[in-house]
């Protein structure tokens, strides 16, 4: 389509919450750059998320950028029609729209040392880059179960963020397989359209009472003409919830009361003794995400829903077979088995200095970058929701903000110096790691008896931030130029 490739000082991959907010901070900073985006809209997984009763876990007030407040959500804890509808706006509101390039699927990228530039093969032509910006987030590749038999399934079969709207549930016998945060949320919505509903839960949940309730007019009326009366409520959400890292991060016995109130949950909500200890978990809570809901127990306790907690054994054309035996008929398979956050395939298409992609560079050591951000071996590359950064009780968009406004600095530093390339050093990168992973094994993610996506094959967590946000915050306050090589422009021959 071009024949020469079109060049910009910095590219942005991804228009999600972490895309947009990277392009705003540069609209508003007047860096050249563009957005590549695979879809045809803005949103991310709030654009692709929209299967029933998708809503955020984290309050409303909280979930949103600190420079764009939105005083009209109508629940305290947002739907994903109103999540999308909020950064549709946010993308019009600072006039970022036609920086975005959508349906352009980025390949091959890989840089380009003589030129001291990114080369990013795209399904729209070619782009060189000054700097790269991976903002793609970790939940953006549904992960598919390797189910023998899978692809032989006559019926239906659809992933929770890849929603089949066309296809009714109505008087079908559905499995669901997964219990986790999509699944918490979907299983009381079609509960009561489906026949039979199956439930396959490979480990039970943490299920705590749900706080959301509608927003009153006055309060949203509030809101719009005393701003400060919201940023007031949205700092004391954000503290409040930086209590819950006491038991996540430095001790479990703060998490006690958690188990309390979850567990009264499960025996006030399901008076099957058979079903309630099959939905019991025998992990600490936290160990793996906890989830909210005051339908869920309900749900699976309804005459038409059986919870299934025998292995799956294989897949037939219109059943399942569990490891007992056990053949269960069904008409469609829903697969709320969550997304490929530690082996995404997109590392593959990243390659640095010496040709390595991201996928072999952490084939062996695992994901690991200087601050969440920086890589060694892939100059001018900065990942915004990068190696643990992921939270587990507060809002992502409050790292993203943090990780956003040292990418500028990095800009700035490289204008100022009047130099071409930024590099962190192998011992930067190792001793930050080495020193999160020591903190990392006193977690409840780590110690806590469970196995959860947050851990990859070799159990090492790297995708959460062990510690406050704010402590995160504070270390990426500035660009911190002594971690890093710099290199000035190399004469052109």
């Amino acid at each position: 389509m071009f024949n020469k490739p079109r060049h910009v000082r910095v590219l942005v991959i991804g228009a999600g919450f972490a895309g947009l907010g990277t392009s705003i901070a540069l609209q508003r900073a007047g860096v050249d750059h563009v957005v590549l985006e695979r879809a045809d809209d803005v949103g991310g997984t709030w654009r692709d998320n929209h299967y029933p009763g998708c809503k955020c876990d984290v309050p409303s007030h909280l979930y949103s950028f600190s420079f764009a407040l939105n005083p009209d959500w109508t629940e305290t804890y947002s739907s994903q029609p109103e999540i999308w509808a909020y950064l549709r706006r946010c993308a019009e509101r600072f006039g970022i729209l036609a920086r975005i390039h959508f349906g352009t699927e980025v390949g091959d990228s890989c840089w380009d040392a003589r030129a001291q530039r990114w080369r990013v093969e795209t399904s729209a032509g070619a782009w060189t880059a000054d700097v790269v910006v991976m903002a793609t987030g970790g939940l953006s590749v549904p992960s598919v179960p390797d189910l023998p038999g899978l692809g032989r399934f006559a019926g239906a079969v659809f992933h929770s963020a890849a929603w089949n709207d066309a296809h009714t549930l109505d008087g079908e016998r559905v499995a669901v397989i997964g219990t986790g945060a999509s699944a918490v949320q979907l299983v009381p919505r079609i509960q009561p359209r489906a026949g039979r509903l199956l439930v396959f839960q490979r480990t039970p949940a943490w299920v705590m009472p749900h706080g959301d309730r509608p927003i009153r007019d006055w309060e949203r009326a509030l809101f719009r003409r005393v701003p400060l009366a919201q940023r007031l409520l949205r700092s004391n959400i954000y503290w409040t919830r930086e209590l819950v890292v006491l038991g996540l991060c430095k001790d479990r016995r703060f998490m006690e009361p958690i188990r309390w109130l979850a567990t009264r949950h499960l025996e006030r909500q399901v008076p099957d003794p058979d079903l309630r200890e099959r939905l019991r978990p025998t992990f600490s809570p936290g160990c793996k995400r906890l989830l909210v809901s005051n339908d869920y127990y309900p749900a699976l306790s309804a005459d038409n829903v059986d919870v299934i907690t025998d292995p799956i054994a294989g897949v037939g054309e219109r059943s399942i077979t569990t490891a007992e035996g056990a053949e269960h008929a069904v008409d469609t398979i829903v697969l709320a088995t969550g997304f490929r956050v530690t082996d995404n395939p997109g590392f593959e298409r990243l390659r640095g200095r010496d040709g390595r992609s991201l996928a072999e560079t952490w084939r062996d050591a695992g994901m690991q970058a200087y601050k969440g951000t920086t890589v060694a071996g892939f100059p001018n590359l900065f990942l915004v929701t990068g190696p643990n950064t992921g939270i587990g009780h507060t809002s992502l968009v409050y790292m993203i903000e943090a990780q956003i406004r040292y990418v500028l600095d990095a800009l700035r530093t490289m204008d100022r110096r009047g130099v071409a390339e930024v590099e962190v050093r192998p011992d930067a990168l190792e001793a930050f790691n080495d020193g999160l992973q020591r903190r990392m094994r006193r977690t409840v993610w780590n110690a806590g008896g469970c196995a959860s996506w947050y851990l990859d094959s070799r159990g090492r967590n790297t995708t959460l931030w062990p510690d406050f946000t704010w402590q995160f915050r504070r270390l990426t306050r500035r660009f911190d130029a002594r971690a890093y090589e710099l290199r000035r422009p190399v004469a052109s021959a």
